[in-house]
């Protein structure tokens, strides 16, 4: 199974620091999103995931073991900062997980969806 990460709105925060002309803010969101997407990705190693995509504000991996998403996705959220959020989706190939981040980025953000549950 793979998992799709995406920071929600991220892209808008950059814009806003462009626009404002914050250096400092622009760097703080950039080590701040480094920071979550490291340890979201070393929680995901620690539990038998292959780390196949880790930049910006994503991660993707896949895994062989069997696992509950949902309490995995409890752990992605807690890295949330500043009013960033994830948003993830799961399936059984690349295309299914991005379809499925797709849906819930579409539907509310900060969500979880499975493919087979769509």
């Amino acid at each position: 199974m793979y998992i799709a990460i995406d920071g929600d709105d991220v892209g808008r925060k950059i814009t806003a620091s462009y626009i404002s002309n914050s250096e400092g803010e622009l760097a703080y969101i950039s080590n701040k999103l480094n920071n979550a997407t490291k340890k979201i990705s070393d929680f995901l190693s620690a539990n038998g995931f292959e780390i196949i995509f880790q930049a910006a504000d994503g991660v993707t991996a896949k895994t062989a073991v069997e696992v509950n998403f949902n309490d995995v996705f409890n752990t992605v959220k807690s890295h949330s900062f500043d009013g960033v959020t994830f948003s993830a989706g799961v399936g059984k190939d690349l295309r299914e997980a991005y379809i499925a981040l797709l849906n819930s980025k579409s539907n509310g953000k900060n969500m979880i969806s499975i493919y087979n549950d769509m």
